[in-house]
């Protein structure tokens, strides 16, 4: 399939066959999975894919790839492919009979971290997720309190998901070349929840501005949020700062949030 990647939609085509194959056989797609991949592209995993699970739902923004796509996965499965915007799409959508969705994808760099957001808020529908990204966001995804690469990516995602880095990706397996290695991921939405969040908004925002200003003490950086007191009655030192809490600390602290009125 010739198409020439496009910038604006951040396309990196994978190419490396033994990328592809490794990629398929970690994800081990099945007759009767529901399975979705995001940002098909050139068809590179999808024909594995489908091949395997016999039928594959896909998402793709580009349109010009959408009739070549069909045309190479003829006679592979049943390809059902929607042409949208990942960002705005209901995933939810495509679930039947109650089986939870498994998803696929090459994430484009430009969208990753904003696409991830969205489909926390869609993960009563997800079963698991597995995605190519830029090796530093999948980094910051499971990085552990303390580290300089710990900040709300890590914070919001494992409060609701378990993140595992399953192997590093070279940039030689993508045209064009990206000037960074990729990694895949896999993120699988905790049942039940690991944590009660009162208010997931709020516990977003709270993250946010924890991490907005790194070198702000909690006391400084939440003030307009939670008061020094308030931090205390939930065993937390004001004078700590972001990347040293829990992601338990960051739940209490949004919860007690969520029960008082906004700190003048």
């Amino acid at each position: 399939m010739s198409h020439r990647p496009r910038k604006r939609f951040g396309q990196n085509f994978l190419r490396d066959s033994g990328i592809i194959q490794r990629i398929v056989e970690t994800v081990a797609p099945r007759p009767g999975d529901a399975m979705v991949e995001i940002g098909p592209g050139r068809g590179a995993i999808t024909r594995g894919l489908l091949k395997a699970a016999g039928r594959l739902e896909v998402v793709e923004l580009d349109r010009d790839l959408i009739q070549p796509l069909a045309e190479s996965c003829a006679g592979l499965g049943d390809l059902q492919i929607y042409s949208a915007d990942a960002l705005q799409f209901d995933f939810c959508r495509l679930v039947e009979a109650d089986r939870k969705l498994r998803l696929v994808g090459n994430l484009p760099y430009n969208i990753s971290t904003p696409l991830l957001f969205h489909l926390l808020d869609q993960a009563h529908c997800i079963q698991e997720m597995y995605f190519m990204l830029q090796k530093e966001v999948v980094d910051r995804m499971a990085a552990e309190p303390g580290t300089k690469t710990y900040g709300r990516l890590s914070v919001t995602l494992q409060a609701r998901c378990s993140v595992e880095p399953l192997f590093t990706i070279s940039a030689a397996a993508f045209q064009p070349q990206p000037k960074v290695e990729s990694g895949l991921v896999r993120l699988i939405p905790y049942r039940p929840a690991r944590f009660t969040i009162d208010d997931k908004d709020l516990f977003e925002r709270l993250v946010s501005q924890a991490f907005s200003q790194r070198r702000k003490t909690l006391r400084n950086g939440l003030r307009k949020l939670v008061s020094a007191e308030q931090m205390e009655a939930c065993h937390i030192d004001p004078a700590m700062r972001a990347e040293r809490l829990e992601i338990a600390d960051f739940v209490r602290l949004a919860n007690a949030a969520c029960k008082i009125a906004p700190v003048a």
